[in-house]
């Protein structure tokens, strides 16, 4: 149905429950890190946040897979990324979603409803959508998260 050498491909790698403690309290502030120019120091000011809040908010209904290729990466989704997706959530068009359709691997995709029609969107020029034939059963669950260690050098 398509290439998987010019999709992003999703594996499966297990709950997201086991990926934090029940409680991952860090130090927080209410400083904020400027992406543009640079601002003189402001007072810090710690609180906590739960990370694990933050980023599975709904554990029992939360997977992480992990992304490869480079078919996502105008939307962000690099090769090697971590996708968090959350079972509960009901996708709808224009959605990060993971799909899974005639025994296929899983895919990382925009899903794109155009009437009775599916269509998987890659979001790399060189990439063509991928239209689902009709009557084909997809199973969509969305990416409520997209995480990656970053690389240094």
């Amino acid at each position: 149905m398509y290439d998987p050498e010019t999709t992003t491909v999703a594996t499966y790698h297990g709950p997201a429950t086991g990926a934090f403690p029940a409680s991952l309290p860090l130090p927080s502030t209410d400083v904020t890190a400027e992406a543009g120019f640079p601002l003189p120091t402001a007072d810090f000011s710690a609180s906590e946040v739960d990370l694990g809040e933050i980023l599975v908010p709904n554990p029992l209904a939360s997977f992480l897979y992990r992304a490869a290729g480079n078919s996502m990466i105008m939307d962000g989704v690099l090769d090697g990324d971590f996708l968090l997706v959350d079972r509960s959530l009901n996708p709808r068009s224009g959605d990060l979603v993971v799909a899974t359709f005639m025994g296929q691997a899983p895919i990382c995709k925009r899903l794109r409803l155009d009437g009775d029609r599916i269509i998987l969107d890659s979001r790399n020029p060189h990439h063509k959508p991928i239209e689902v034939p009709e009557g084909v059963e997809v199973e969509c669950f969305c990416v409520r998260s997209v995480a990656r260690v970053v690389r240094r050098g």
